[in-house]
């Protein structure tokens, strides 16, 4: 032991010596500022993650000897505009660099100079088309250009100054022989600054809801050119954001849409230029949501706040809502409940039933039979003993003629006027499964923006998110308020009773979505919610291991359809924040 415990000293002590020389050696050649960036720059959690989850050396040589039964042709296309020499070297060598080779770069030139040094750097190499167009057709129509004499099976768009992962091609090609009908694939993207790669973008998987919101998807899209021919050319109507305008119009044309969950796109932001979404873009992209929901058959508003793009959806026709609010006691919680709702509701057309659920206080039973005198209230007796919230709601739904349902804790109080009107909108839609709403603690603080899962420690993991104000699509909505249509919970058979305490409204969200349907939050529905005082927190050691147990079974119940991943929320990203 001795021994081995003498090498370790050793290697580890040469280790830092090595480590030693390397940084006087850059401190020689570079100076202590350019060193200092550097010793940062290694010690970055982002350069670590690099490290770990992209390719070596080693296995990019791997890949270039690898041949894929199917080698389609990859037409990258771009538009030049006065590009410089410099970031033009940098684009096509990380082009050339590619490990996948069957692919064509299609430059359409809109300078009003030809540039006759990066004319002849596309002439070295047959894979690449240069083509002066004399005038500038803007940035729509010079992309239009290139794509005219693109001859690829699949059309990538890239902007001038950028790069791309060495990878990036084979990436998508893979990703084409393992799905052959795929006709979108996007993938995740990070910025060069100074030529340092920092603020990653790890992308959501395909959410409508949260592409309505902004641009998630943004550069590096590779379609089939089949799918640009339904699409059509770029509109010079919404230049600035005519990629946003091209991706929502996609987005209509298929479902065959792929995340390859891998950086292969560097953004470049020189100092010099603008911030990332100026006032006249952000416009201009609302313009084109407006027109991609005119198009979907939208009816209703988008506004731009903030910088994030917000749809409201008009209510169609006066659909009933039965608000189901589980009780037992805490009279004066229920109070504030009921009370918030009856005054501050500006939609009408709905009723509210209360479930009660073995109350023991005299107090209580007397506030029911007040509350029962109110032609919107009614009250259901459960008939067991014990708490099964899954049961719970069963009850109430089975009771309900309503053409949409909402769970509402008894301990929340409604804040947003126009909730339901906010909600319902939304919930019409046929492709939506439920509909969540940003829940407060009584300080103003958040204490749910929807519910992301990870993996950790050999374990699946569910957790709050504190933060967001876009309309998003998530994996689950909690329970304390949520709003789905009434046919649903009769075409999934109803809540499973299965989970009778934590994860009877998670399972709920997997199911709907397990059958296609997508999870909306709208955070501009906000209450206050006053957190599990009917039932008490998981605080004895009989409650924690019940609390076990659910997520036991609700993993285990799960475990064929999920993977370690959350397809909306990247726990990397959060870690990068």
């Amino acid at each position: 032991m001795g021994y081995v415990k003498f090498f370790r000293a050793f290697v580890h002590k040469h280790k830092l010596l090595l480590l030693f020389a390397k940084v006087l050696l850059h401190l020689k050649r570079n100076g202590i500022k350019t060193t200092i960036k550097k010793i940062i720059w290694y010690n970055n959690k982002y350069f670590l993650w690099i490290k770990q989850n992209e390719p070596s050396i080693a296995d990019l040589k791997l890949q270039r000897k690898l041949s894929f039964s199917y080698r389609p042709k990859i037409s990258i296309v771009i538009q030049l505009y006065n590009t410089s020499l410099y970031l033009f070297r940098e684009l096509l060598a990380s082009v050339q660099a590619q490990t996948y080779d069957n692919w064509e770069l299609c430059l359409a030139d809109g300078s009003l100079k030809k540039n006759k040094k990066i004319e002849g750097l596309c002439a070295k190499d047959e894979r690449i088309h240069y083509r002066f167009l004399g005038e500038n057709k803007g940035i729509s129509e010079n992309t239009n250009e290139a794509i005219k004499f693109a001859t690829g099976d699949y059309i990538a768009f890239m902007d001038h100054d950028d790069t791309l992962a060495p990878f990036a091609l084979y990436e998508n090609v893979k990703c084409i022989n393992e799905q052959p009908d795929i006709e979108f694939i996007y993938s995740d993207e990070d910025r060069l600054i100074n030529n340092k790669r920092c603020n990653p973008y790890l992308k959501p998987d395909f959410a409508p809801d949260t592409l309505r919101s902004c641009n998630c998807i943004m550069h590096f899209v590779v379609m089939k050119q089949s799918l640009t021919e339904r699409i059509g050319t770029l509109n010079s109507d919404y230049d600035k954001a005519q990629d946003y305008d091209y991706v929502l119009r996609a987005s209509e044309a298929t479902t065959k849409i792929y995340h390859i969950r891998k950086i292969l796109y560097h953004w470049r932001c020189p100092k010099t230029s603008p911030k990332h979404s100026s006032d006249s873009t952000l416009k201009i992209g609302a313009k084109a949501l407006e027109a991609h929901m005119t198009r979907i058959g939208f009816r209703g508003t988008v506004k731009l706040e903030n910088a994030i793009y917000y749809s409201i959806y008009d209510v169609i026709g006066n659909p009933s809502v039965s608000i189901i609010i589980p009780n037992k006691d805490y009279m004066s919680t229920l109070k504030i409940c009921v009370d918030s709702i009856l005054e501050r509701s500006t939609y009408n057309n709905y009723e509210i039933v209360i479930i009660e659920n073995n109350s023991e206080k005299e107090e209580t039973f007397e506030y029911y039979r007040e509350l029962e005198k109110h032609p919107k209230i009614r009250v259901l007796y459960y008939p067991e003993k014990g708490f099964n919230y899954s049961k719970l709601i069963n009850l109430g739904v089975k009771n309900s003629s309503s053409d949409y349902i909402v769970q509402l804790n008894n301990d929340t109080e409604v804040i947003t006027p126009n909730w339901l009107e906010l909600m319902l909108g939304i919930a019409q839609r046929p492709d939506v499964g439920a509909v969540g709403a940003k829940l407060l603690y009584p300080d103003g603080s958040i204490q749910h923006a929807g519910l992301y899962m990870y993996y950790t420690d050999k374990q699946f993991q569910i957790r709050h998110i504190f933060h967001s104000n876009s309309i998003k699509n998530y994996i689950a909505v909690t329970g304390a308020c949520i709003m789905s249509r009434k046919n649903l919970y009769e075409q999934i058979n109803y809540m499973d009773e299965s989970f009778p305490v934590s994860f009877g409204d998670i399972n709920f969200c997997f199911v709907l979505r397990d059958k296609g349907f997508f999870i909306v939050y709208n955070p501009h529905v906000e209450l206050y919610h006053y957190e599990s005082k009917t039932r008490g927190q998981n605080n004895t050691p009989e409650k924690i291991a019940f609390a076990n147990h659910e997520r036991e079974y609700f993993f285990n119940k799960w475990a064929e359809k999920i993977s370690t991943w959350d397809p909306y929320v990247r726990i990397e990203y959060l870690d990068f924040k």
